[in-house]
């Protein structure tokens, strides 16, 4: 569909190629051999390239249409997998939902994107139910017996495993990359076949992020997030993807070892896990183990030092978002050794712009500032979203003149290395997770006890960040802080709730009467370098 009017697709211009008849070209070409598996199930090249062809045929049988939504809500398993193939190949826009949210936040998620079939268990499905509005999607649910009228096996048994994947366009929508926006309001970047071609792109030419046969990625991380976006690169590359749907540090130590994993990817708060089960005692044989990639938040130099000194020179970064279709800097195994060596700052530096990718930090009027100055950083290039889902307003404040102005401030030194120092957002990193105070507030404001709402991140050794509240009560209302967790249980996912909250007689205000939610966060951030963990 043309990304200028999601309700009217347009015929297919400006032809790209679709990603994923290219996936499902290396899939063929390396068919015998393993290209997925987790715990308990494993599947060779050609069958998964067979059952995303099913996939797509069923989906069309059911009168998916060019460009309609296809939702899936689930945890790391190879039918995620099956689903993003097969949207790519029926040109349809896949809609990830993050597997941790609650059913009200699930509910506005496929309410939103118009989603026409959502992919799920039967359990989440009727988990979901009560918070539903509207038109329903078709279901198919992976756990029910053959014989249901929604069982997901049932209908790719139906449905025959040749399909040839549609001709596609570079404005195409393909992914739907939801996000909780700055005003409290749901927010997807449309991601467009354009834009997930430069991000094979991207990835297939980093000169030391590209597997080879014979290699396995462990994606720990949810695949509907960050970790997701190396699917198709990796199955290119030949090598053996393996998912895991949970994350146990001593288990997944454990699993590197015994299955011989080079490539990983973690947020930071999983490789501080990590690092505190391997404590003072020996350190792994991971003697397997290529590239320890890190990103979605920030990590501070000190715990890099020390993941180096455990897995050796193997760590890598990226800097990116949903808006950009992943990473646009990196900083590379080669950076990290030069920077441990003879250049220690860099390692608080997110890296150098990838060769397609244009990232400038800029004053207020757009214009480049000099080395070592402070500016807002804006990215150019392919692999740029075309904007947010029905929300034009929102993305005329982010987009101008096809550059996406991140929020992020930044620096650049001679060399051109990245350093983010704040964020123009207020918008809390906690596990690699975004969540935004004005999304929280609104719950907030939801409590019958509750007069004013001031959300704010602090930090947290464990997960980088955290959410922190402070609530003013109305006149004679009474609450306690345990039931104030217990309301934001019900109607957030766990990331999103505080865990700091203060019952304070006022918040502080700036002249213009506007909550000054830096003044209320600063004294949990005082005698720290800069404002992100």
């Amino acid at each position: 569909m043309s990304t200028n009017d999601p309700a009217h697709p347009a015929p297919c211009a400006l032809p790209v190629l679709n990603v994923g008849a290219l996936t499902g070209r290396y899939l063929r070409l390396f068919g015998r051999d393993e290209a997925i598996r987790t715990d308990t199930a494993s599947m060779r090249g050609a069958e998964l390239d067979r059952r995303s062809n099913r996939l797509a045929n069923a989906l069309l049988a059911l009168g998916v249409a060019r460009a309609d939504r296809v939702a899936v809500y689930l945890p790391n398993r190879i039918e995620v997998v099956e689903v993003e193939l097969a949207c790519y190949k029926a040109a349809l826009a896949k809609t990830p939902v993050n597997a941790r949210l609650s059913p009200p936040e699930v509910a506005a998620v496929l309410a939103d994107s118009g989603a026409t079939v959502l992919v799920t268990t039967a359990e989440r499905a009727e988990a979901i139910r009560p918070a539903l509005t509207g038109e329903p999607p078709r279901l198919l649910l992976l756990d029910v017996p053959p014989t249901d009228v929604c069982s997901y096996e049932s209908a790719l048994a139906r449905a025959s495993d040749a399909f040839e994947a549609r001709a596609v366009g570079r404005d195409d929508l393909a992914v739907l990359h939801y996000t909780s926006g700055s005003s409290g309001v749901l927010k997807a970047a449309m991601q467009t076949f354009g834009n997930r071609l430069a991000l094979w792109r991207k990835l297939m030419l980093r000169p030391d992020g590209r597997g080879a046969p014979g290699d396995v990625i462990g994606l720990v991380g949810p695949i509907t997030h960050a970790s997701g976006m190396q699917l198709a690169p990796a199955f290119c590359s030949g090598m053996v993807v393996r998912l895991f749907d949970r994350f146990e540090p001593g288990a997944f130590l454990r699993t590197m070892r015994d299955e011989r994993i080079t490539h990983t990817f973690m947020v930071p708060t999983m490789v501080g896990m990590v690092l505190t089960e391997i404590g003072n005692g020996p350190r792994p044989a991971l003697p397997a183990l290529k590239r320890l990639g890190y990103g979605a938040a920030p990590m501070a130099p000190a715990r890099i030092l020390e993941a180096m000194d455990v897995f050796g020179p193997v760590l890598t970064q990226g800097y990116g978002a949903g808006e950009t279709t992943s990473a646009v800097t990196a900083l590379s195994v080669h950076d990290h050794v030069v920077a441990r060596e003879r250049h220690p700052e860099r390692l608080a530096s997110c890296g150098r712009p990838f060769a397609e990718s244009l990232v400038e930090v800029v004053d207020g009027a757009g214009r480049a500032v000099a080395p070592g100055e402070i500016g807002e950083i804006v990215v150019s290039g392919e692999d740029v979203f075309a904007g947010y889902w029905g929300a034009p307003d929102l993305t005329v404040e982010v987009l101008i003149d096809g550059r996406y102005h991140t929020g992020d401030l930044a620096r650049v030194d001679a060399d051109g290395f990245v350093y983010i120092v704040d964020r123009k957002k207020d918008m809390v990193i906690t596990g690699g997770f975004n969540v935004y105070p004005t999304e929280v507030e609104a719950v907030l404001y939801q409590h019958p006890a509750i007069a004013e709402a001031c959300v704010f991140s602090v930090p947290d050794e464990k997960w980088g960040e955290a959410v922190g509240a402070h609530l003013v009560l109305k006149p004679g209302a009474t609450t306690s802080l345990e039931e104030i967790d217990a309301f934001c249980a019900e109607r957030l996912g766990g990331y999103k709730r505080p865990r700091i909250v203060k019952l304070v007689p006022q918040v502080a205000r700036n002249a213009n009467g506007k909550v000054a939610r830096r003044q209320e966060q600063a004294p949990y951030w005082a005698g720290r370098s800069r404002n992100v963990n």
